[in-house]
């Protein structure tokens, strides 16, 4: 799943405006304007080109802006936007490093991520996979939510991202 779906689907499950958007990427670390959000949000182009060919490159290139960093900058920052910002202890560095490594990664830094910034218990995200349609047992839940490199390591597919992602829009949209 692209980086850009994650992020439209997040936005439509948790309501969130292009403001608040905007400021959740500022606590990420990243300067992104109303304008760069607006226009990743409905796909446009940076130019509107008339001719398909260019198009289709400047899609590319646009898209590439909102890369794995991109994400995992939102994603830092709304964890700060919905939970306040996390008093660093004597000898911790203060910026939260980033976890995703390469395209793997990406799901299950999202659970892991969402999961705090939402406050969410094991119980309550086996819940909402159930409301998206899937039903996961604690075990596998567990091995998804797990640091990579651990004995019981899953990698999450974009399957189970996409059931979350669904099951979080129907709990929060009701």
């Amino acid at each position: 799943m692209e980086n850009i779906d994650i992020l439209k689907r997040l936005r439509y499950a948790l309501d969130i405006k292009d403001a608040d958007m905007v400021e959740i990427f500022r606590l990420g670390g990243e300067a992104v304007t109303k304008e760069e959000v607006k226009k990743m949000l409905l796909g446009q182009n940076a130019s509107d080109s008339a001719s398909e060919g260019t198009a289709g490159k400047e899609t590319s290139d646009d898209n590439s802006k909102w890369d794995n960093h991109m994400l995992e900058s939102f994603l830092n920052g709304f964890i700060t936007f919905k939970r306040g910002k996390k008093e660093a202890k004597p000898g911790e560095s203060e910026k939260q490093p980033f976890m995703i490594n390469d395209d793997k990664d990406v799901n299950n830094v999202l659970l892991k991520k969402l999961k705090i910034a939402l406050s969410l218990t094991g119980e309550d995200m086996l819940a909402v996979f159930k409301a998206g349609g899937v039903e996961l047992s604690n075990g596998e839940l567990s091995a998804v939510l797990r640091r990579q490199g651990q004995r019981n390591y899953k990698i999450c597919g974009d399957r189970y991202a996409r059931t979350f992602l669904k099951g979080l829009a129907l709990k929060y949209r009701r």
